[in-house]
């Protein structure tokens, strides 16, 4: 069972996540905040696997609570869900510690699985937030591409739906195998190309 913690100051939108996540197996909403300070008392408090955080919130704000968060329960899931993607929110959020970065107008299933993403310690993103991640870190790092000929054929088609943004479960679709499989070939290309996270997967491929 994945405990999450719904954070955002409108209460109509709290409500809707929460008959949204009631209604999934393998989720239990345990609680809910209307601000950041909250969200840190009851991050301490209930222990959730993931907290859904919002950005934008009065008082202390969606990324401030993160980083507090992240500082006294380092082990907490922090997956963003917010209407802004702009850099100016996307960056501070990430360095605050948040795992993922979902957009508001995702849909349903986007967010559940970003839960279940983030809950196994992976890190969701909406894929054009993605996408910007992998150009703004290419254009800032233009040193020799990895290479990429100890890969498989069907690694080097995981690695392309990576880099597109793909989810594991989106990558299990496009290419008729299992999420477990998916998964394996993700694991086997990280350590091949020497990437510690999808997102520096995603930049591997652009860059190769």
């Amino acid at each position: 069972m994945i405990r999450v913690l719904l954070v955002d100051d409108q209460q109509l939108i709290r409500a809707g996540l929460r008959m949204l996540l009631d209604a999934e197996e393998g989720m239990e909403v345990v609680g809910e905040a209307g601000d950041g300070r909250a969200a840190v008392t009851l991050t301490a408090q209930l222990v959730p696997d993931v907290v859904v955080m919002d950005l934008r919130m009065p008082g202390v704000d969606g990324i401030t609570a993160t980083s507090r968060i992240m500082a006294e329960r380092p082990s907490t899931r922090v997956l963003v869900l917010t209407t802004f993607g702009d850099d100016d929110h996307l960056y501070p959020a990430l360095q605050a510690g948040a795992c993922g970065f979902l957009l508001k107008d995702a849909p349903p299933a986007e967010l559940l699985n970003g839960i279940r993403q983030a809950a196994a310690g992976e890190s969701p993103f909406s894929q054009e937030v993605l996408r910007r991640l992998v150009r703004r870190a290419v254009e800032a790092r233009p040193e020799a591409p990895p290479r990429l000929d100890g890969l498989t054929a069907r690694e080097r088609e995981v690695l392309d739906l990576v880099a597109e943004g793909l989810t594991n479960g989106e990558i299990a679709d496009r290419l008729h195998i299992g999420v477990t499989t998916v998964k394996t070939h993700i694991t086997a290309l990280m350590a091949k190309t020497n990437s510690p996270n999808r997102v520096r997967l995603a930049l591997a491929a652009q860059r190769a």
